[in-house]
């Protein structure tokens, strides 16, 4: 429980088609001009238990003109023993005060496992468990200017039914407050929408990222390949909600032991592999004896896969995205608010990022 036109050659053009045709230029805006209308609003999500910013990360934001930050208040889980809904990794602030000039969008992820688990005549008492542990999370921290609340969940076409009854209930309890509800929607929910469904929120963020299958030893990068999202955004502007954008910053390492997806390391350089103890071939790395790296048992055997959000594909993706997107003033979220992570990009690179999609 919780609490450009085309005009063909003609010898002669009369006056009357002449002033047509100079009317029309003045009417409608060429494509490029079209495209740099766009306004966009920066912002980045916060996605760490204990809640703090460092200095460099205050700077960053302000460099950036960056207001509106996506904090994870808590996980949502399934209990097998209880048979019911569970809060997790709950938002902890310590006392850290957050600037009022930020707005804050809290964000809940839940699991699809609960999803799929729970019982239709439990998801009303859910939404009000997480409608009132938000509101404990907002009180207790003084959060201000409230601008939505975001839910993430990765549904399925098999819990669609489910999660949309939950995003309807919860819709319901934020009404009175003027504080529109929105979803995360990934790319095979954008692909398949005829199976997965259009959540019923005000808005969606289409999450840029992720998209390559982590589990298969094949894959090359399964946070952001241009390539691969491409087979996802192909009727992005046909989706019926307006749509934000996140796209990534981290990277991490993907471990796999007999060929067999174990698991996900961060926070590994790959400055600390050496011949010595493996062999690099494109990006993965073989471990040639058992090895402890940074408190990590590795195997001899053990591949790690590294996986970057590369500066350019990132802005390879970003361009995609905005061909296809049909959102005049969309928020363009990155992913995530972290001093480490943002010091491997320069401050033009973080700005070019959210300028591509204007």
């Amino acid at each position: 429980m919780f609490s450009k036109i085309r005009i063909s050659k003609y010898k002669v053009i009369s006056a009357v088609a002449m002033l047509t045709l100079l009317l029309g230029a003045n009417i409608f805006p060429s494509c490029n001009e079209a495209k740099n209308s766009r306004e966009i609003e920066p912002a980045f999500y916060y996605w760490k238990t204990v809640f703090k910013l460092t200095d460099f990360e205050k700077q960053r934001l302000d460099s950036l003109h960056v207001k509106t930050i996506y904090i994870k208040f808590f996980d949502v889980g399934w209990s097998d023993e209880a048979q019911t809904p569970v809060p997790l990794a709950k938002l902890q602030a310590n006392n850290f005060t957050l600037p009022q000039k930020f707005s804050v969008i809290p964000t809940v992820f839940i699991t699809n496992e609960c999803i799929q688990k729970i019982h239709s005549s439990q998801i009303a008492e859910m939404a009000n468990n997480i409608y009132r542990l938000i509101h404990e999370i907002i009180n207790s921290n003084s959060f201000n200017n409230i601008k939505e609340i975001q839910i993430d969940c990765d549904w399925t076409a098999s819990t669609k039914s489910n999660y949309f009854l939950l995003l309807e209930k919860i819709n319901i309890l934020w009404k009175n407050t003027a504080i529109p509800v929105s979803a995360t929607i990934r790319l095979h929910q954008i692909k398949f929408m005829g199976k997965t469904g259009v959540p019923p929120v005000n808005k969606g963020l289409l999450m840029c990222y992720n998209m390559g299958n982590l589990k298969n030893p094949t894959t090359k990068n399964s946070i952001i390949e241009t390539a691969e999202l491409k087979k996802y955004v192909g009727n992005l502007s046909n989706y019926p909600l307006a749509l934000d954008v996140a796209l990534p910053l981290f990277d991490w390492k993907v471990l796999f032991r007999k060929n067999i997806y174990t698991g996900l390391i961060e926070n590994l350089p790959d400055a600390v592999f050496t011949n010595s103890f493996s062999t690099k071939k494109d990006n993965s790395y073989e471990l040639l004896k058992d090895t402890l790296l940074q408190g990590y048992d590795l195997k001899k055997g053990d591949v790690l896969r590294s996986e970057q959000s590369d500066y350019s594909e990132i802005l390879s993706a970003a361009g995609v995205v905005n061909k296809r997107l049909k959102n005049t003033r969309p928020r363009v979220s990155l992913y995530h608010l972290d001093s480490v992570i943002l010091k491997k990009y320069t401050l033009h690179e973080l700005e070019t990022i959210y300028n591509s999609m204007r």
